[in-house]
């Protein structure tokens, strides 16, 4: 609930507050007044478009700040906080700058967000409807979600249940689309695919073996040199020949020092470890013996690791830079390849899939089609009752739910891959969208004995306020909103209409909180709050306030609107009647 408006610099209003309570509250003044200015703060307070017109002349920016229960508005004080805003003691501050220049300014419980993020905080919080609603609710959407809400749990639950299957099914349809244009090109892939795994499957590589090759080749070539180098080596270490070599010069050493081992401990070590020493150049000349007594030369096993080699390069030219890259390669497009083989599957998948989908859509589409129709009549009854205690005794309202009827497909949508194929219900075929398969008109038959005509045909500016109001009224119970603002919907209305309109609106503020501008006295004589718009002028500038008017204010000010004099004994007579005759009615 909104508990107080502060409006500074907006229009003719300097700076004013208009605390508000539950139940009615009416908004009244002279012509010109700026009673439209309380409905454009509070639509700016929605996050509504700022009309830099609308800041007040010689100032340089217009301010409007509301005081918001949370009690009443589940979730609204996380999405303050989620939004870096302050909740205290269950209130919230909105509130919108807005300044000559064009630039635009939104505050939530003190945190600066965009404008969009306020809308987003109030919406669902405040209904709003002036002269340009009444538009509004001759667009056939607005017609249609008037009716979804009306129905209640209900139908919100089977709109929920097509929502979810009608964006599974365009989601499927459009994946299916992509899988069957891609398909060509995903056979391409496969087929380059399918060929480097025959390559490298026919050469059959192991693990490491590239360079075990390298090494092999390279032995195998410079096998005489590497066979020359390794007896020379062997010579030196252990001459057969009588020359010099290593272990005839360590023996010669290890003797000198064996004999003077008993002199001194340190030449004993000495002559131990030249011990040791030819033991070890024994071995490795018996070691070097052997290595050259091993290499071969062999032209044809040269000639096979050479060609082996070749087969190898070639695969690490495609495919990697070492065999074990190639391998790796190898294994990643075997698994590639089962996916890219597994299009066929995916088509199939998708395929199965949407034909499940369109089924369980044909059986959703005709519940909610079934149970708007029931909702239409229920509501279609109450809104014409409701026009008869508008003084519209005459008056019937017809909602007609009529499926989007389509020609039938030249082919069977269970077989074709177009998307958006209308949905076999029954024996007909019919279109669909995200909100069902349905079209909801309503029709209005204003006088006995006429047909029902759309409104936007058959309803004057004063007919559509009281639809409009009938339809809020019909609709509080089901669907209840916090803060109903109604802008002079009573246009074009008068006598005893606008008294049944009066009683209505105040029966609508049993459930909800409702504030009303309007210039009739029949309505403002059900308020539980009246505020007036007062103009002042001092010859340059004219300047508005809000007042709230205690009870003998309102007498004068009914009075005033009754006759245009608020001193006439008669008028004010009739004004206390008028207040007398509301609250009995109440």
């Amino acid at each position: 609930m909104i508990e107080e408006i502060r409006i500074q610099s907006l229009g003719v209003i300097e700076s004013s507050t208009l605390e508000l309570g539950p139940g009615l509250t009416v908004v009244t003044g002279e012509t010109g007044a700026g009673k439209t200015m309380v409905v454009t703060a509070l639509g700016l307070l929605l996050g509504g478009r700022a009309d830099t017109g609308a800041v007040r002349k010689g100032a340089r920016t217009a301010r409007v700040e509301g005081v918001v229960d949370t009690a009443r508005l589940p979730g609204l004080a996380d999405q303050v906080e989620d939004r870096g805003g302050e909740v205290e003691d269950g209130r919230v501050l909105l509130a919108r700058n807005i300044s000559a220049e064009g630039r635009s300014r939104a505050f939530v419980g003190g945190a600066s967000v965009p404008v969009t993020q306020l809308g987003a905080v109030t919406d669902g919080m405040v209904a709003v409807h002036g002269q340009s609603d009444q538009h509004r609710l001759l667009r056939a959407s607005a017609q249609r979600r008037a009716l979804d809400l009306f129905g209640g749990d209900r139908v919100a639950g089977l709109i929920e249940e097509w929502s979810t299957l009608h964006a599974d099914l365009v989601a499927t349809e459009s994946e299916l689309t992509e899988v069957l244009a891609s398909a060509r090109e995903r056979a391409r892939e496969a087929d380059l695919l399918r060929f480097g795994l025959e390559e490298i499957a026919a050469v059959e590589p192991e693990p490491g073996e590239d360079a075990a090759l390298a090494a092999e080749e390279s032995r195998l070539g410079f096998a005489d040199t590497l066979r020359t180098a390794a007896e020379q080596a062997r010579e030196a270490l252990s001459s057969d020949q009588g020359a010099p070599d290593a272990l005839g010069a360590t023996g010669t050493a290890r003797q000198l020092l064996e004999g003077v081992r008993d002199h001194d401990p340190a030449a004993a070590e000495l002559a131990d470890r030249l011990a040791e020493v030819s033991y070890l150049l024994s071995d490795v000349a018996a070691d070097v013996a052997s290595y050259a007594s091993g290499l071969e030369t062999d032209p044809g096993r040269l000639a096979a690791v050479s060609e082996r080699r070749a087969a190898l390069t070639g695969l690490q030219r495609k495919y990697g830079e070492t065999i074990d890259d190639v391998l790796a390669w190898s294994q990643e497009a075997s698994r590639k390849l089962l996916d890219l083989d597994g299009t066929d599957d995916r088509v199939s998948e998708l395929r199965s899939r949407r034909t499940g989908l369109r089924a369980r859509l044909s059986e959703a589409g005709a519940a909610l089609s079934d149970a708007r129709a029931e909702a239409a009549q229920q509501l279609a009854e109450l809104v014409s009752d409701e026009l008869t205690g508008l003084a519209m005794p005459h008056a019937r309202v017809t909602i007609e739910v009529r499926r989007m009827v389509a020609d039938a497909p030249e082919e069977d949508p269970e077989h074709s891959d177009a998307p958006g194929a209308p949905l076999r219900i029954g024996k007909e075929w019919v279109r669909h969208t995200a909100s069902g398969i349905d079209e909801v008109e309503i029709l209005l038959a204003a006088n006995a004995g006429a047909d029902p005509r759309p409104l936007d045909k058959g309803a004057s500016g004063g007919e559509l306020s009281r639809v409009m109001l009938a339809i809020e009224v019909s609709l509080a119970e089901t669907n209840p909103v916090p803060t109903f603002v109604f802008d002079e919907v009573d246009s074009g209305v008068g006598g005893k209409a606008a008294v049944e309109i009066g009683r209505r609106l105040a029966r609508l503020a049993r459930t909800s909180q409702v504030l009303v501008v309007t210039h009739l006295p029949q309505v403002a004589a059900y308020a539980d709050h009246h505020v007036v718009v007062a103009k002042a002028q001092d010859g340059t500038v004219t300047t508005s306030g809000l007042t709230r008017l205690a009870e003998d204010d309102r007498v004068r000010e009914l009075s005033r609107m009754l006759a245009g004099m608020e001193d006439s004994d008669t008028a004010l007579a009739h004004a206390q009647e008028l207040l007398e005759a509301a609250r009995a009615a109440r």
